[in-house]
């Protein structure tokens, strides 16, 4: 199968979200073609999903749920783009591990949750919102600013269901928030367009691109960020990682194209070079965002009973975090001051470098510290016991 597709600059267009183009081919060749051509793809099974349960109602969304919990053998006479939607999330892809689903993301279940969070917040949340083409949108379906901390606790729960061991199995929580994400953006894109998304300049709305781009936030982001601070993985556990993540990426609809080639952090951050390198400028949308986000993670951090921390503590460490995770020349256009406590990291980092030396010293000593974090983890997937975003936009009885 041909993956990548050229493309010259007049192809190309997209004004908006694409920048410096003829350097990036250049660069990365053919991969570079694939990624611009990705700016004007969505995802078809799930668009027309979202469709068919405008038309449908209250009797497509609670087909698709039980659909979802119980399989497509369970529905009868299924519309045909649930049925389609089904059918691509039944069939599981050769190149799954089936025994390691059983087990979960087993390397970010080694990982401390308070690093965990900071890596995921600083690392991936900052990363994800210093995209102009991404903040725009996201600014332009309301309130997420004022609404960062539900978002930001929203996201960590379907993170956490989505790496607990059999999450992703058929009809498990991982699995289905997966597809309601997917959905979700299916929605976010329809809505874009109706409201007159300029799709001839920023592409369209959460693209394959864009939704490659989150993908690797939440793979070699956070894991580079967690190496500033004394946590490192080894490459065996990096094969094991986006192993995992394959089968994320394939139920969110991204094409294998840009995560079947990736085994490991260099391999990933060669795409993400790529796309990063064709950016736009940040501007006020970004900044906005990663201030709110930066003020929820704050919050948070303070909410937590006996936590040492009060908020302006608290913004000084995500501050140096910040400028440590994403570099000063992005914490500078984000409007991210320079903190007295950088100079604590490397402390911090000496700290959480030994402390993981001794968890995993042995099999038993780091099996021990993967289930008191796991404890930790499912604990925080009842914290919004209404439900999510994500849940309610297709509630049967909505």
């Amino acid at each position: 199968m041909e993956i990548f597709m050229s493309a010259t600059d007049q192809d190309v267009g997209f004004s908006g979200r694409l920048a410096n183009f003829g350097a990036a081919r250049a660069r990365h060749g053919e991969r570079a073609g694939f990624m611009a051509r990705m700016l004007a793809v969505g995802d078809p099974l799930a668009d027309a999903v979202i469709a068919e349960l405008d038309a449908l109602g209250q009797a497509g969304r609670q087909m698709l749920n039980a659909g979802l919990t119980d399989g497509l053998g369970s529905l009868k006479d299924p519309p045909p783009a649930i049925a389609a939607l089904l059918r691509q999330l039944e069939t599981v892809p050769e190149w799954v591990d089936r025994e390691a689903l059983i087990q979960g993301d087993v390397v970010s279940q080694s990982i401390p949750p308070l690093w965990n969070d900071l890596a995921f917040s600083v690392g991936s949340l900052v990363h994800t919102y210093s995209s102009p083409a991404i903040a725009r949108l996201l600014v332009q379906t309301g309130q997420l600013a004022s609404m960062a901390p539900r978002r930001l606790l929203e996201t960590g729960i379907w993170r956490i269901q989505s790496m607990l061991p059999g999450g992703l199995v058929r009809g498990a929580p991982g699995y289905v928030q997966t597809v309601q994400v997917r959905l979700l953006h299916a929605r976010v894109r329809a809505s874009a367009l109706k409201r007159g998304w300029e799709h001839e300049r920023w592409g369209v709305p959460i693209n394959q691109t864009d939704v490659a781009r989150t993908w690797l936030d939440f793979t070699v982001v956070p894991f580079r960020a967690l190496e500033k601070v004394g946590i490192v993985i080894t490459e065996a556990q990096q094969e094991a990682l986006y192993r995992h993540w394959w089968y994320v990426g394939y139920l969110l609809g991204l094409d294998e194209g840009f995560f079947l080639p990736l085994h490991n952090h260099a391999e990933a951050e060669a795409l993400l070079e790529l796309v990063d390198s064709t950016l736009t400028p940040l501007d006020e949308n970004t900044r906005s965002l990663a201030t709110a986000l930066l003020d929820a993670t704050a919050d948070a951090l303070c909410a937590v009973p006996g936590s040492p921390f009060t908020q302006p503590l608290a913004r000084e460490l995500l501050n140096a975090l910040t400028r440590s995770f994403q570099g000063d020349a992005v914490a500078d256009a984000l409007g991210v001051s320079p903190s007295s406590v950088t100079s604590l990291l490397p402390l911090f980092a000496a700290g959480n470098a030994e402390t993981r030396r001794w968890q995993l010293r042995t099999p038993d000593a780091a099996e021990q510290a993967r289930a008191e974090n796991l404890v930790v983890y499912r604990e925080r997937t009842t914290l919004v016991p209404d439900g999510t975003e994500y849940q309610k936009h297709i509630r049967a009885t909505g």
